[in-house]
């Protein structure tokens, strides 16, 4: 399942998120795309896989199951109650899976936080987007202020970057955001909103912050968040703090922008880029101790 030293993955929709995902893998020097699956013989993603010569199928992870040898990793771009589906059969395959839908049945995993741990399982879960942007600053206010008593997130991204998969998980996003807020930082209370905002021109990724802290040390809250923020831009460039930490009526409030790359879709896709950033930087990590592993066989 190698080619020229690189791994071979699969990914599973045809989607924003699996195109987006496809175009990233294209630029990596330790991954390569074996497979780009799908349903809908006509979507984009599948006009774009054929273009740029990547082996393509209308059948689902039924293409996996049919020719096993056709990767290590496994990307899963669908759906919550898909990967349900999905999560059985790529076990029994012995697919290291990388699940970017909120199902929440493998190990959920924040690469700035837990990436070594996550590695060490079967399957693991990249939470959503806003749990990309904003668990890693929840875990910072926490470990800076154990005090605090509730944290909320309310996240707005453009319309037009949100595919039939992500508003078919609309509930599942808000459930599995908020358990990933609570397990990563240790917040007794959390709550998470998401915003679809029509604008035109579309409006960039954001996510805010608030948190309930009786007494805040600004100043040593700020160079916590940046040293954090500074960790994340490793793997997401676009990632940037544009407001705060300052204290507003009481609370702490922090706001985190994402530029994406403009790899399938414009800039104001952030949402597609924090997840698929952190998708293939699994990816490559499982990869290269595959690889070593390999040379020592």
């Amino acid at each position: 399942m190698q080619i020229n030293n690189k791994i071979k993955v699969a990914i599973i929709g045809t989607g924003n998120i699996g195109s987006d995902l496809l175009l990233k893998i294209q630029k990596s020097n330790v991954i390569t795309c074996g497979l780009f699956a799908g349903r809908n013989a006509d979507s984009a993603g599948i006009k774009l896989a054929k273009e740029i010569g990547v082996p393509t199928s209308f059948d689902s992870i039924g293409a996996i199951e049919q020719d096993p040898d056709c990767c290590e990793i496994v990307f899963d771009a669908t759906s919550a109650k898909n990967h349900i589906e999905h999560a059985p059969i790529l076990k029994q395959l012995g697919k290291f899976v990388i699940d970017l839908t909120p199902s929440r049945i493998g190990k959920m995993c924040i690469p700035v936080i837990n990436a070594e741990e996550a590695l060490c399982s079967q399957n693991i879960n990249l939470v959503t987007c806003g749990g990309q942007a904003c668990v890693p600053l929840a875990k910072v206010i926490m470990d800076t202020h154990p005090e605090t008593t509730y944290i909320e997130i309310v996240g707005s991204i453009a319309s037009k970057s949100a595919g039939a998969g992500t508003r078919a998980n609309i509930e599942e996003y808000m459930q599995t955001t908020k358990q990933a807020l609570e397990k990563f930082s240790g917040v007794p209370e959390a709550k998470v909103i998401l915003v679809f905002n029509p604008a035109e021109p579309p409006v960039l990724m954001h996510n805010t912050i608030y948190a309930s802290i009786a007494n805040p040390n600004i100043q040593l809250l700020k160079e916590n968040i940046e040293k954090m923020a500074e960790l994340i831009r490793s793997y997401v460039p676009g990632y940037r703090i544009t407001y705060g930490p300052i204290v507003d009526r009481g609370r702490v409030v922090i706001t985190v922008q994402v530029i994406g790359s403009g790899d399938f879709l414009p800039f104001y896709a952030g949402n597609l880029d924090i997840i698929t950033c952190a998708a293939v930087q699994m990816a490559e990590d499982f990869a290269k101790k595959s690889l070593k592993n390999k040379l020592y066989e």
